[in-house]
């Protein structure tokens, strides 16, 4: 029965992310996995936080169900099979968090507040580099909007992360320890309201005057976007957009031309670079490029008043943009064109153009925020292009906007991003959504952004301080019950 009910509490968990954005539920759902790990054996921890895990990316992550059949064409039963074997995967950092703090002696108040943050902490950690990394639905995200958001610029998403269970651990601690409810109320009123003051802090100051950008959505669907019939409709869709503005930069989605740059028609390619020097500005493309036969990147390029510039993606997909080794079989089971890209260069300047710095990433390489705050502070502005038309109508686009606030929160920069369905938007610096297009829907965002100069403490410092700290609360709490036990 407990197992049941934190399977349930995990996958209810997922509606203090995006789109419902309840963050005090996380609290709530975490206080009770804290309540469970307290006392319990560590195969049991590990029991518990595997269906607990299970419940919240089996909920929060079923949209790979959507990518690979009803985008990919893969069969029902199989694509079932493989969501739910990946999130099993996914579900075994939870259970080995579980496992980690219950294996270290430590008071109750000390194992809710430090030992599980910091064992939690650790796994998402890892969770973003094994494989490849899959950062999604790291429990710091869900802070975008609460008062805990004015840490990230601190110490990014693991820092949300941690401090997200150490309020869960607080509330736990308040509702059971009625002798001292005061004391910890009293913690968890000063985290809040110092991470609401940090709100308040300009990282970062404007960089050069205020800059016309229009981003654009083309809205085609994912069955067609490379279908050769379609092909001049496409092209002809995005530049009737462009020639509509008169913004200085202007923003297309990833693949917007779904053809090799050397494939694409000269003429096409002249007409675009003419609009953007009619602007006095520049085109941000989104293009494959190919540099051998068997050597092809997922690119954007510029065109217009700067000099030919191009950004090729570095975190590729498994098996979405690369082939894992064993793992060609699948792409027989499922439609992903161009599915075995190049890895671009690990470190790419921002792109100088329309009087800015731009840093580029892909589709989902905004989840990695070290590799973000890389090309910081030089960039003064961040610009995402994506095709999230392969996660249909799920819970992906507002998880991935979220994903983008919270990167414009860590780095002090307006974040524009452009999509093929939605969601494009434009984001503050204080992880605000300015504007933003409707879903499934062909248009035009026009905004004015300004660039910004300077660097956070977590551009500066990005992920380590957390982790070292995440580690050297384990190792502290594992001598200290040592020294005990010796005693």
């Amino acid at each position: 029965m407990i197992n049941l009910i934190a399977f349930l509490l995990g996958g209810a968990s997922v509606a203090a992310f995006a789109p419902l954005g309840v963050y005090p539920l996380l609290l709530a759902s975490f206080a009770w996995l804290i309540h469970a790990w307290h006392d319990a054996s560590p195969r049991r921890s590990f029991v518990l936080g595997f269906w607990f895990g299970l419940g919240l990316f089996g909920a929060g992550v079923s949209w790979v169900y959507v990518s690979m059949h009803d985008i990919g064409g893969m069969p029902a039963a199989l694509a079932g099979f493989a969501t739910l074997a990946f999130c099993a995967f996914l579900a075994l950092f939870p259970a080995a968090a579980g496992w980690l703090q219950a294996r270290i002696p430590a008071p109750a108040a000390i194992r809710a507040c430090l030992l599980i943050p910091a064992a939690w902490v650790l796994f998402e950690w890892l969770r973003s580099w094994i494989l490849s990394g899959f950062p999604w639905l790291s429990l710091g995200y869900a802070a975008v909007g609460s008062p805990l958001q004015g840490y990230a610029p601190l110490g990014g998403v693991l820092a949300l992360s941690f401090l997200t269970l150490s309020a869960a651990g607080l509330v736990w601690l308040i509702a059971m320890h009625r002798a001292a409810r005061i004391r910890w109320l009293i913690v968890f009123v000063v985290i809040v309201t110092t991470g609401q003051a940090l709100r308040y802090v300009e990282w970062s100051a404007p960089h050069g005057e205020p800059l016309s950008v229009a981003l654009l959505q083309g809205n085609i669907e994912q069955s067609l976007k490379f279908d050769p019939r379609r092909y001049a409709r496409t092209l002809e869709t995005y530049a009737l957009l462009a020639e509509g503005t008169r913004a200085r930069l202007i923003v297309f989605p990833e693949t917007a031309v779904p053809r090799f740059l050397d494939n694409v028609e000269p003429s096409y390619l002249r007409r675009l670079e003419s609009i953007a020097l009619r602007n006095q500005g520049d085109i941000l493309l989104g293009v494959p490029m190919r540099r051998t036969p068997d050597e092809f990147y997922n690119s954007v390029i510029t065109l217009g008043s700067s000099p030919p510039q191009a950004y090729h993606k570095v975190h590729l997909v498994p098996l979405g943009e690369f082939v894992p080794p064993g793992f060609g079989w699948v792409l027989q089971l499922v439609n992903i064109p161009m599915s075995d890209f190049s890895r671009g260069a690990a470190r790419q300047r921002p792109l100088a153009v329309a009087g800015q710095r731009v840093a580029v990433n892909i589709c989902y390489e905004d989840a990695f925020g070290d590799e973000i705050a890389a090309q910081l502070p030089e960039a003064t502005l961040l610009v995402n292009v994506s095709n999230v038309a392969w996660f249909g109508d799920s819970l992906a686009p507002a998880q991935h906007l979220q994903i983008a606030q919270l990167r414009a929160i860590e780095t002090a920069r307006t974040h524009l991003t452009a999509t093929n369905t939605g969601i494009t938007a434009a984001i503050e610096r204080d992880g605000r959504v300015r504007a933003r297009l409707p879903q499934f829907s062909e248009g035009r965002l026009e905004l004015t952004a300004q660039g910004h100069a300077g660097a956070t403490p977590y551009v500066l410092w990005r992920d380590w301080p957390i982790v070292l700290l995440s580690v050297g609360v384990l190792g502290a709490a594992t001598l200290v019950a040592r020294r005990k036990r010796s005693r």
